[in-house]
């Protein structure tokens, strides 16, 4: 008696969920007509720009890295300070726990026992390719992850630039600062 007590009153909950207006919402089938469209279609056109997910993405240099001879040279973003900006803002956030705000390769995370990446200022990376830098961040290298999902093709190419620019700061001389700022270098260059 108490169990059919207990199936009525749960039955009697449940009810006011089971309503068939919701399997009867109002909806536009397909190819069907549609009185809230001017043009009457159900089928809408597509955005533009709309990619279905499936759709090859055409491989070009500022998109992999590599051209028909290998590693894209030079970036394809023009040094600017703005890029070089972004490109040390994400650097900072993406890079340097591993290779550090001067790309010597000791982080904090080698510090704690992860493996140490090569320094950027070994003459071996000095002297690749601006899509050699674009690739490993795409594709992840060794026991670097890929961060194509995380990093923007616009921004891995600024971090590209700004490695480039780590290194200069590392390798350059007096030579490579124009005539007009030495001066503003201060007297402890000139004995250079």
């Amino acid at each position: 008696m108490r169990r059919a007590f207990l199936a009525v009153v749960l039955g009697a909950v449940c009810m006011p969920g089971c309503r068939q207006d919701m399997h009867d919402q109002p909806k536009i089938n397909p190819q069907a007509e549609a009185r809230f469209f001017p043009d009457k279609r159900g089928g809408r056109p597509l955005v533009e720009g709309t990619l279905a997910r499936s759709a090859p993405v055409t491989a070009t240099p500022a998109l992999t890295g590599k051209d028909d001879a290998g590693f894209v040279r030079q970036s394809p973003l023009p040094a600017t300070a703005a890029i070089l900006a972004r490109g040390r803002q994400r650097y900072d956030i993406y890079c340097s726990p591993c290779h550090d705000r001067a790309g010597t390769g000791q982080g904090m995370i080698v510090q704690r026992g992860y493996k140490q990446p090569p320094s950027f200022h070994i003459d071996r990376l000095r002297g690749e390719a601006d899509g050699y830098f674009f690739n490993a961040i795409t594709n992840g290298f060794g026991v670097m992850p890929n961060y194509a999902q995380q990093v923007p093709v616009l921004d891995r190419w600024a971090i590209t630039q700004y490695i480039r620019a780590l290194q200069l700061s590392q390798h350059a001389s007096l030579d490579d600062v124009p005539e007009a700022q030495r001066a503003t270098l201060g007297s402890d260059t000139e004995s250079r």
